[in-house]
């Protein structure tokens, strides 16, 4: 197991994780995902965080490849989600005379956690380490997505070790930096990445995007992905995008239908949208992944929803679209919901209603009883096209 060596001092330590199927045992990594680690050698050696408990090896024979024999001085501890502190302790059995540098919330999670609470030191908003020709400046992210996270700001090569911002899914295949790959499959990993993870904390994000962005930065490492250099504007433009939650133009059509009648509806409205936009994306909720749904949701300023009447409620599938949209508190959307019912409809009303706790513009509600009839079609035809125009307004 051999490092990747990123500039003359800092050195790619990490791995790459592709057996996992779900992250978080919830969102699906068709491409697998890696867990970044970095190694900067100075007249001090820092580590910045470590990996996930089964690949801890892996990473310590890469650290020990590197150093030929020198001991590690600092480990720098962004971020304690398991899935980059659980390989802490196997760190630490291998070099114990490590001091462990972190945010004094990160501190208290590393006792609660592991039981480590010796060799810490806690630092502030602001306050600079040297380690010889390198000196690192901390800079707090809290609720990036975790209270406790931190970023570093290394002032000599502009490099910012960004915890899981500017992350994304997907494993790093035979290179690092980011103009060794194909970026482009990583983009849509970024976005899926930031709404189910990150998603929530909107302000959060914006408000360590106006910290970090005062320094000039020239390499980003994150804790998931690619280590960026050449797409930094683009990464950085997703992340302030995504959290400031604006959409672009396009309308993202989500249904459920048991037996086709709610989809032929859907199909009518994406007719009408289409007629605007080419920006049109329908999902059923029993065929797509619900992270890729919630995703195009944030992606796009047109929602349109639409179920079936289920057991007097909203048809299950779409009602998990809901609550993961209204946990995620998603503003700013032009909105407009249909459906179908055979002797008491409810699910339409109880849309309108999720509609209204989110503030959004709506364009206008169709409830049909049994299925859609011919002379039907117009009226969600219409609202399709009507929503579509209204995006286009903007």
């Amino acid at each position: 197991m051999f490092s990747y060596k990123i500039s003359d001092s800092l050195y790619y330590v990490g791995v790459n994780d592709r057996k996992t199927e779900l992250f978080e045992r919830l969102v699906p990594l068709p491409y697998g995902v890696s867990y970044n680690s970095y190694l900067l050698i100075d007249e001090k050696v820092a580590l910045f965080d470590s990996v996930e408990i089964c690949y801890a090896e892996k990473t310590l024979e890469k650290i020990q490849n590197t150093l030929g024999g020198r001991n590690i001085d600092y480990l720098i501890i962004h971020h304690l989600e398991p899935d980059h502190s659980s390989g802490i302790q196997q760190c630490l059995d291998k070099y114990p005379d490590i001091q462990i540098i972190c945010t004094k919330k990160a501190a208290e999670m590393l006792q609660g956690f592991y039981g480590i609470n010796a060799n810490i030191k806690t630092v502030n908003e602001g306050e600079e380490f040297s380690l010889g020709k390198h000196t690192l400046k901390f800079i707090f992210a809290p609720m990036v997505h975790w209270p406790e996270v931190m970023m570093t700001y290394e002032i000599s090569e502009k490099i910012l070790f960004s915890a899981d911002a500017f992350g994304c899914f997907g494993t790093l295949d035979g290179g690092v930096l980011d103009n060794q790959l194909n970026v482009e499959r990583y983009f849509p990993e970024m976005e899926r990445y930031y709404v189910n993870i990150v998603g929530k904390y909107g302000l959060p994000v914006q408000t360590v995007l106006k910290k970090a962005l005062n320094y000039p930065i020239e390499t980003i490492c994150s804790l998931h992905g690619p280590v960026w250099q050449q797409n930094i504007e683009r990464v950085v433009g997703i992340y302030d995008r995504l959290s400031k939650q604006d959409g672009e133009d396009g309308v993202v059509i989500v249904y459920g239908s048991m037996y086709s009648h709610t989809e032929a509806m859907a199909e009518a409205i994406a007719d009408g949208a289409l007629s605007v936009t080419k920006n049109v994306i329908l999902h059923d909720v029993s065929k797509s992944d619900i992270s890729q749904i919630i995703t195009d949701i944030f992606k796009y300023k047109g929602f349109v929803i639409g179920s079936p009447t289920y057991n007097g409620a909203i048809f299950p599938k779409v009602q998990d679209v809901v609550e993961k949209i209204e946990l995620r508190g998603l503003k700013n959307r032009i909105f407009a919901s249909f459906g179908s019912f055979t002797w008491a409809g409810m699910a339409v009303k109880l849309l309108n209603e999720f509609g209204e706790r989110m503030k959004y513009e709506q364009i206008g509600s169709i409830e049909v009883k049994h299925s859609m009839k011919m002379s039907d079609y117009e009226a969600f035809y219409n609202l399709g096209k009507r929503i579509a125009l209204r995006i286009t307004e903007d």
